[in-house]
């Protein structure tokens, strides 16, 4: 239509290409500003700035024709049916899959394998092979991927992986050289493939053939009732980049095990029995270590589950009220907050000061080379022969580093604490950019109080027990990291809505900040918690054990602070998070909030 912006018509091309390459008419494509991923017939794609840069068009283009030659080429059920057990070796499993889905449906389309690659180079930005110094630090299923991509395609790894990919090629030629070379032949039979698959991962010894067959004499209908389970988590589960399939394979895999690992589930999911029995782990626990297995391979299995994710929602603030409704709220939070503006300005101000002092230039003088000093001149017109009239620039120890602001949204907040969370958060992204650091201020809440759809679908399904999450969770990006502050200044007055503050489910909220910020290219990242309370929402915890939500909260806290680079810190307001968090600190009126955002920060970059 005419009156499409250039966005919408961007959306339409990329959703019509989408249907015609996947073969699926009723195929809907969408963007998103959380990672893209494939549901059914539906693609979420990144959405690119309303400039249109080439390559954000070409990344969206990318994910987008990626996820449509998967829903053309791919059978969930099948490739589920043959998947291994072993975390390590499912994820090799499914990175070689999707190499094969992809080399297969850019064969003699020259503009489908150039957004592939755009599209592989932007995943490989924050994959741990681009920063691997040895090989213990190279994660599997990218490094096997990218080599069964060169067999079947002929395009060698990206530069970004070439070191990485250096440190185990070796390794893999010697053991599988030959299982490689075997799957270009069956690249059109992904029954076939998938064989060699299997044998390739007994090769490298990632399994010791213990898949799960086709079908089974001896216990067929306990197979058959982990297949059906199985196959949307599996379709889930792949809608993920090669690099992250995550917590939806580690869900399946555990409904995989047998009646061992049936039995920790329920043990997990009724969250009573802490006792324990040995034999539970079963044979798999006796399983050797092997010493390639970063920490990006192996995520994290929590003893938590949604009960459906179907109505969760991931939304930029500026669509949830119109223009005119964020231009009113932003004006009341000003005029709320004209007061306290100075002094957060005040301690602003100060942190930039001693953050610009670490980014301050420095030079040595008296080189042979580099640049000419022109305080010398008199010196070179004396005696132009002399050398020693240079001077050169000194590396600054100031890395580049990006933080993530996460706001509890909950309804507890609301008044003064949410008031002085926008104000301060406002002045902070404004104070960080003046210095170069980018900021992404994000907010959790849930779309209802005590469950919305999600319990209504348990209530029509007639109520399963042990349901897990119960609630329809909203997740709001108020300012992107590379979105100016100008820009996103009138999506923090979002928080003055009233209705939009409900539940807080902390734990899913810091998996969703921790996800966004770890795929950030920046090298230091830095993510800052503020809540007033532990995890409430009444539909969950009215049918699950009381610490249910909060038990997830400490294993997403744990396994941050133990496994990922990014650096965590947290402020409670009214709250005790010192028993949650290892950095953290508790200020009793939201008053003090914003020199208590101030002097966590300057203290981490002082320490820095």
């Amino acid at each position: 239509m005419a009156t499409d912006s250039p966005l919408e018509r961007l959306r339409n091309v990329l959703g019509g290409t989408a249907r015609a390459l996947s073969g699926v008419a009723e195929a809907e494509l969408a963007f998103t500003a959380d990672a893209p991923h494939q549901s059914g017939k539906s693609i979420k794609v990144p959405m690119p700035s309303r400039a249109l840069p080439p390559e954000q068009v070409a990344e969206a283009r990318g994910f987008a024709d990626g996820f449509a030659l998967r829903m053309r080429h791919h059978d969930a059920g099948l490739h589920a049916r043959g998947a291994p057990k072993e975390p390590v070796a499912r994820a090799v499993f499914d990175s070689v899959e999707g190499a094969r889905v992809e080399a297969l449906g850019s064969k003699g389309y020259a503009g489908i394998a150039a957004n592939l690659d755009h599209a592989l180079e932007l995943k490989l930005r924050s994959d741990p092979i681009a920063r691997a110094r040895n090989r213990d630090e190279v994660p599997l299923s990218t490094a096997i991927a990218l080599m069964v991509r060169e067999r079947l395609t002929g395009r060698p790894a990206p530069s970004s992986a070439a070191l990485g990919l250096a440190l185990v090629a070796d390794w893999i030629e010697e053991k599988a050289g030959g299982d490689l070379d075997a799957l270009a032949l069956a690249i059109d039979d992904q029954a076939a493939f998938q064989g060699l698959a299997t044998k390739l991962l007994q090769d490298l010894e990632l399994t010791e053939g213990e898949m799960i067959p086709d079908e089974s004499d001896d216990d067929g209908g306990e197979d058959e009732g982990a297949d059906e389970q199985d196959e949307p988590g599996e379709e889930e589960g792949e809608s993920q980049s090669d690099s992250g399939e995550g917590q939806t394979e580690a869900r399946g895999e555990q409904r995989e095990d047998g009646e061992a690992e049936q039995g920790e589930q329920e043990r997990s999911d009724a969250m009573e029995d802490g006792d324990g029995e040995p034999g539970d782990e079963g044979d798999e626990g006796m399983l050797p270590t092997r010493p390639n297995r970063p920490w990006s391979d192996l995520p994290p299995q929590f003893e938590y589950k949604p009960y459906t994710r179907q109505f969760d929602e991931v939304v930029l603030a500026t669509d949830l009220c119109d223009a005119e409704e964020l231009d009113r709220l932003r004006s009341y939070l000003d005029q709320q907050l004209a007061h306290l503006q100075g002094v957060v300005t005040k301690l602003a101000n100060r942190l930039q000061r001693r953050l610009m002092a670490q980014q301050n230039r420095s030079w040595d003088f008296d080189q042979e080379e580099g640049i000419l000093d022109a305080a010398r001149l008199a010196r070179i017109v004396v005696n132009p022969m002399l050398s020693l009239s240079y001077k050169i620039e000194r590396d600054t120890d100031f890395r580049d580093t990006v933080v993530t602001l996460l706001i509890d949204n909950s309804g507890s907040m609301r008044g003064r604490p949410i008031s002085i969370a926008a104000i301060s958060a406002d002045i902070l992204a404004r104070t960080l950019e003046r210095c170069g650091v980018k900021t992404e201020i994000l907010g959790f809440t849930t779309r209802a109080w005590k469950g919305g759809q999600s319990r209504e679908k348990w209530l029509a399904d007639g109520r399963p027990p042990q349901p897990g999450r119960l609630n329809d969770i909203r997740h709001i990006v108020y300012k992107q990291a590379d979105e100016p502050w100008r820009r996103a200044k009138r999506s923090l007055g979002l928080m003055m809505r009233e209705g939009l503050l409900k539940e807080n489910i902390d734990g899913e909220a810091l998996l969703w900040a921790h996800e966004r910020i770890i795929a950030r290219p920046e090298e230091r990242k830095i993510l800052m918690v503020i809540s007033d309370g532990a995890p409430v929402d009444d539909s969950t915890l009215s049918v699950n054990s009381g610490s249910y939500l909060e038990r997830h909260l400490r294993q997403v806290i744990g396994w941050i602070e133990g496994r990922s680079p990014v650096e965590l810190v947290a402020i409670g307001i009214g709250h005790d998070v010192t028993r949650y968090y290892q950095r953290a600190v508790t200020i009793m009126d939201a008053e003090q909030l914003a020199g208590t955002m101030i002097e966590q920060l300057a203290g981490l970059f002082d320490a820095e």
